[in-house]
């Protein structure tokens, strides 16, 4: 069982030792094969060991990339939990294990240059570190482990992806005649001595270890069995390439459906004739993450290849998918996929060593001279046991409909990390997790999926201050906004949980990202671009989502984006009582506005303009000007109406959207608000399951990113939002619009927050629970009610 620890058991002592030899001796080590192989290559260590008598014993357990953990031949575990150089994570394991013979087997897998961008690989190697008086017995720096290359396992990218592949896990293939069965048990033949490497023996001399290794932060990902959906599609057509299938209905067999449906549901067995091909598009009638698990027997030679799939697409050109729910006529594009070849043994099981994501799977089999039998198709789902622990309902039945999409694209982008999307890059985004995390804050009690996240991107941090835009990731790439939403990030722990040691922690890296941005403020207070991929939104009017003069100019949207980060800094520096830090933000915020006001500000139009030419204009920048409280009086004025109402302004597209509506909320607009909510209501008729990444043509179907409206249906709709540090205090600003009653619950560290109301003829009339200890208002129509902890009725 997977335990997570408060302390690091593995840390390096920085004491001089006494006898330094005895020191090293201690120290964890990593273990690897004494002939290296070239990668991508899988690795078995094996641990064979005799036990006096039971014993429950903790280990801990790393790998370099990546491991699978087996205990007398059952899974223990996987991991290591995602990290990267400057945190490599180890998961701890308690382990109970009878008297007598034990075997322990690690798969490790390294891919090197084919791995995702996102799976960060060092030096290679495992290790299993024991604790108590039985660890020389088991620990990689003292046992007799032994390891063997696992052949029957290859891997390659995608036809068209092998120079970015970034974008797609490698194609997985299991030749099942060389693969070494059993060897989960420790089975077989050619086990050979291992090489140890102990890389932290000469840390008191400041040399530090090559895998900086950190406890585990997360619980066990959810691992949960689960149906392979339902058969749409059965043909018998050959296929030239199985990266492109066309669905031919002219060439369907609806006849074989309901045995393909069995195979599915009951596991009852299917035999494919020898010499035979079929095509099977299963639909999973909802987006999931999840380990394919296939049961075959005999039909030697045969190749069984299972594609995934978001949807469907038009034409083999990829461009366009149309209708999500749409099969026949169509070609599914399987950029993902796994590959079977059967050795003709009887009931081998299949499983690749990384999930796959999508809402269609593609099984294309070929048999040789002997018929194939299915004996069990399944999904093993995974993904951060993440759960809608909040509560949402209101009189319009189009909001409830856009509840099940928004949770599911949020939970299918929450795994070791955040995910800007499951599907292609796999990769945790500053952008896209602030809004994860806000999602996260406002459903569920359990907040460490975002310290985590917060945690590794305060690591990023480059020289010149900025932090990295995707982290942990095999390359560094700069979007300097991005570093700013990081603020953005830790104030909304700060503001929404709290722990004021975290966050004190994180201040430094607070202050050097705005220091970084500083060095780029020019003689006219206005801030320069900064080197890198200024990306604000993916508008089709700006390019590579750069706004006007975001490459190498003074662009608007960046100048305010900055002045609003630095409102965040000074609230941060007030909370943790560091006032000279305060003073010296809101100097500077001072002086960048009055500068940004004198460049961009537009009397005619009552607009702030996105270049010093006053040449175009967008909704990104009056959100920003508008949301950094710098505005008053006419000004601010002109700019709310200017935004609701010029047509001619750069729209924000589905991430950005946020913001606007966290601007729409500033300034109490819910006609507009439920105006842009129109591209959620639509997805469901569309056939999404999830939240895509923008507006058609999307090339990801599920976007965290896009799942921001459940957000706002709490802290919005319903109102609930703190107001200081922690959530010490709560404000409840409810924005019904055209709405009768909202009702929710929503978690809050101290239990939950409840509200039952109805609107009717300019008035509000339920109930408000707050929980003990919490106190706060509750607004509206210009007036406001103090809220004490229990039940108290609101009429207004």
């Amino acid at each position: 069982m997977k335990v997570l620890l408060d302390h690091n058991p593995l840390a390096p002592s920085n004491a001089a030792p006494t006898d330094f030899g005895a020191a090293v001796r201690t120290r964890p080590a990593w273990i690897t094969a004494r002939q290296p192989q070239s990668l991508p290559e899988v690795t078995a260590y094996r641990l064979q060991v005799d036990l006096p008598q039971a014993i429950l014993i903790r280990v801990h357990v790393s790998a370099d990339e990546r491991y699978l953990f087996y205990v007398d031949g059952q899974v223990v575990g996987r991991g290591p939990e995602r990290g990267s150089d400057r945190a490599w994570f180890y998961e701890s394991y308690d382990l109970t294990l009878t008297a007598g013979p034990h075997t322990l087997v690690a798969l490790v897998w390294q891919l090197g240059e084919i791995a995702p961008r996102a799976q960060v690989g060092l030096a290679g190697g495992f290790l299993l570190e024991a604790e108590g008086e039985y660890s020389a017995r088991l620990s990689t720096k003292s046992a007799s482990w032994a390891c063997k290359p696992v052949d029957g396992i290859t891997f390659e990218m995608p036809e068209g992806t092998r120079h970015m592949a970034w974008f797609v896990e490698p194609i997985q293939t299991t030749d099942g005649a060389a693969y070494p069965w059993g060897v989960e048990r420790g089975e077989g033949e050619g086990w050979q001595p291992v090489s140890a490497r102990r890389e932290d023996a000469a840390f008191p001399f400041g040399l530090h270890a090559i895998h900086v290794l950190q406890p585990a932060l997360l619980p066990a990902q959810m691992a949960a069995l689960r149906r392979a959906g339902r058969v749409r599609f059965v043909a018998a057509t050959a296929w030239n390439d199985p990266q492109f299938i066309a669905v031919d209905a002219n060439a369907g067999l609806p006849a074989e459906i309901a045995d393909w449906q069995a195979l599915l549901d009951e596991a009852r067995p299917l035999v494919i004739p020898a010499y035979t091909h079929r095509q099977v598009i299963l639909d999973l009638e909802a987006y999931v993450c999840a380990y394919p698990q296939v049961q075959l027997s005999g039909g030697r030679g045969s190749r069984l290849t299972i594609g995934w799939a978001e949807a469907l697409h038009l034409d083999a050109s990829g461009q366009r998918k149309g209708q999500r729910d749409a099969v026949e006529g169509r070609t599914f594009i399987a950029l993902c996929r796994d590959v079977i070849v059967a050795d003709g043994h009887t009931q081998r099981q299949f499983e690749p060593l990384w999930w796959r994501s999508g809402r269609f799977i593609a099984l294309l089999i070929e048999t040789q001279e002997e018929p194939l039998t299915l004996e069990s198709i399944g999904l093993l789902e995974t993904r951060y046991p993440l759960e809608l622990e909040s509560r949402f309902r209101s009189s319009d039945p189009q909001l409830d409909a856009v509840t099940p999409l928004a949770l599911r694209g949020l939970q299918m982008c929450a795994h070791e990390t955040y995910m800007d999307c499951p599907y292609y890059e796999q990769l945790m985004y500053v952008g896209d997790t602030r809004l994860e995390a806000l999602i996260t804050y406002a459903i569920s009690p359990d907040d460490r999926l975002p310290r985590k996240s917060i945690l590794l991107f305060g690591l990023s941090r480059l020289p010149d201050g900025l932090t990295q835009a995707r982290y942990p990731s095999r390359d560094v790439q700069v979007i300097p906004p991005f570093a700013l939403w990081w603020i953005g990030m830790v104030y909304d722990y700060a503001l929404w949980r709290g722990d004021r040691t975290f966050v004190t922690a994180l201040l430094p890296g607070v202050r050097a990202v705005l220091d970084g941005f500083l060095t780029h403020v020019n003689a006219d207070n206005l801030l320069q671009a900064p080197a890198g991929w200024n990306f604000t939104d993916w508008t089709p009017e700006w390019s590579l989502g750069v706004p006007p003069d975001g490459f190498s100019g003074v662009s608007g949207p960046l100048n305010w984006h900055l002045i609003y980060t630095l409102g965040l800094a000074i609230r941060l520096e007030e909370w943790l009582g560091e006032p000279l830090s305060a003073q010296r933000w809101q100097q500077w915020r001072a002086e960048l506005a009055a500068a940004a006001n004198t460049a961009f500000w537009d009397d005619e139009r009552g607009l702030f303009a996105d270049d010093r030419a006053h040449a175009y204009f967008s909704e990104h920048t009056q959100c920003l000007a508008l949301l950094s409280g710098v505005l008053a009086g006419e000004q601010q004025s002109r700019t709310a109406q200017n935004l609701l109402s010029d047509p001619s302004l750069t729209r924000t597209t589905i991430y950005f959207t946020h913001y606007l509506f966290e601007t729409y909320r500033l300034l109490a607009q819910p006609t507009a608000f439920f105006e842009r909510l129109g591209l959620w209501f639509d997805l469901a008729a569309q056939g999404f399951k999830t939240t895509p990444e923008q507006p058609e043509p999307a090339r990801s179907d599920c976007h965290g990113w896009g799942a921001h409206p459940l957000y706002h249906f709490f802290v919005t709709l319903l109102g609930i939002r703190p107001t200081t540090f922690g959530f010490d205090q709560v404000e409840i600003v409810p924005m019904p619009g055209h709405l009768t009653h909202l009702t929710g619950e929503m978690v809050h560290p101290r239990g939950r927050i409840a509200a039952d109301l109805h609107f009717a003829d300019g008035q509000v009339r339920g109930t408000v629970v707050l929980p003990a200890g919490l106190h706060g208002t509750f607004c509206y129509a210009g007036k406001t009610v103090v809220l004490q902890p229990g039940a108290q009725s609101i009429a207004i």
